[in-house]
């Protein structure tokens, strides 16, 4: 139907009179604007009741927004601590491993993985020997210097750095009580040797009571007179028989 012929024509009304009701025929198109809008159809509640859901679902509220960077600063902050302690772990035990040289072992460490999947050293440690060389106090006392430094290379010793210096440190001094005393018998041993040889040397330059008493020419062989004795002893008993 046509909006022209679907309309009557109606005469101008003074401003006080009510308006006039539209006829049944007339279309909802040509409604007054003094008249109230039509309600919305179903399908535009639906529409207007989704796009909200929809808006909620593609941007995040205020407070998960928030939770979520107050958790990245978290995850940043112990990605940085666990970086230092990395550091530091790593700085001490390659200080052990470097002073003790061939007295100590490598550095082996325990790992712990961060918020961004990389592994950080938190603790570790170096092994070394503290036992003393068998015999030998002065190598003892030159492996226990090195082994006493080594333990306290790092800037911040820990607890058991200190007892393994202190331990070094007691080897040493059982080290310079063996080598004072192996001097002392060293001592000992080579001035009674001096002594002796000089005691030898004198007794070799001096000469004995009975060298001086003997004379210069030998003593005559006593041979010749006992055979003339028995020659006069047979020829004795020859004559008596006689």
């Amino acid at each position: 139907m046509q909006i022209a012929s679907s309309t009557a024509y109606i005469p101008a009304q003074p401003i006080a009179s009510a308006a006039r009701p539209l006829s049944s025929d007339a279309t909802p198109d040509l409604a007054r604007s003094d008249l109230a809008p039509a309600a919305p159809t179903q399908e535009a509640q639906a529409d207007n009741a989704a796009s909200p859901r929809e808006e909620a679902d593609q941007s995040p509220t205020d407070g998960q927004s928030a939770r979520r960077d107050q958790q990245l600063l978290q995850e940043q902050a112990e990605i940085s601590q666990l970086s230092r302690r990395d550091r530091e772990v790593r700085a001490h035990e390659q200080a052990h491993a470097a002073v003790g040289g061939q007295y100590a072992g490598a550095p082996t460490y325990d790992f712990k993985r961060g918020p961004d999947g990389q592994r950080y050293a938190i603790s570790g440690e170096v092994s070394i020997d503290v036992s003393p060389v068998p015999n030998d106090p002065a190598a003892t006392l030159q492996k226990m210097e090195i082994v006493r430094r080594a333990a306290l290379a790092p800037a911040e010793p820990s607890a058991q750095d200190l007892s393994v210096a202190a331990m070094a440190q007691a080897q040493a001094a059982q080290a310079r009580v063996e080598l004072a005393q192996q001097r002392r018998e060293e001592t000992t041993e080579a001035s009674d040797e001096t002594q002796q040889g000089e005691e030898q040397a004198a007794d070799g330059e001096k000469p004995t009571s009975s060298d001086s008493q003997q004379p210069s020419t030998a003593a005559p062989s006593l041979d010749l007179y006992r055979r003339i004795g028995a020659e006069q002893t047979v020829v004795s008993r020859i004559d008596q028989v006689a």
